[in-house]
């Protein structure tokens, strides 16, 4: 389950535990925090209890736990980090006061009753992969070959051949 999917079920789970004005807010890459928040209203400290214990045994389940939790004692806010998203769950008094639905406004909202729509990637063509040889071992005879063969193909040593100029020839001449 991917983290969009999680988070929208948690608020489908904080539904079911009658919590009110629950928002998803997609934050799209821009908070190194997490990907997703989800706010929940719970009108009273039992009722706050219970949302956040819903979420949490519900997603125990599948093997989700949380990776911190902040306001344990709180009457008024809870805050569950499970990595990819993180629940808040509170009064409307704490709601109010803390303006987080303002602080979050550059996020998308998602409708979490809706299914999620699973991507898929789409298909590519495949290339031929290229195979590459792998080397051989070498015995002493192919090693022989392979290295008579480079002296054959290496060129021979040039030798030098000394001009003879018009003076070295007369000169050649006039000792005969």
């Amino acid at each position: 389950m991917n983290t969009k999917e999680l988070v929208c079920w948690a608020a489908r789970l904080a539904d079911e535990k009658k919590a009110e004005n629950i928002r998803v807010i997609d934050l799209g890459g821009k908070s190194s925090l997490c990907e997703f928040i989800l706010i929940a209203t719970a009108t009273s400290k039992p009722h706050l209890d219970a949302v956040e214990e819903g979420i949490s045994r519900k997603l125990k389940e599948q093997g989700i736990y949380k990776h911190n939790r902040d306001g344990r004692e709180s009457n008024l806010w809870r805050v569950s980090d499970y990595g990819g998203f993180l629940a808040h769950i509170m009064t409307q008094e704490a709601r109010d006061f803390y303006g987080l639905d303002e602080i979050f406004r550059f996020g998308k909202e998602i409708d979490f009753t809706k299914p999620v729509k699973k991507t898929t990637k789409k298909a590519v063509a495949k290339t031929p992969k290229k195979t590459v040889k792998k080397p051989t071992k070498k015995t002493a005879a192919k090693k022989m070959v392979k290295s008579a063969t480079k002296k054959a193909k290496t060129p021979a040593k040039k030798t030098t051949v000394k001009k003879t100029t018009k003076k070295t020839i007369s000169k050649n001449t006039k000792k005969k």
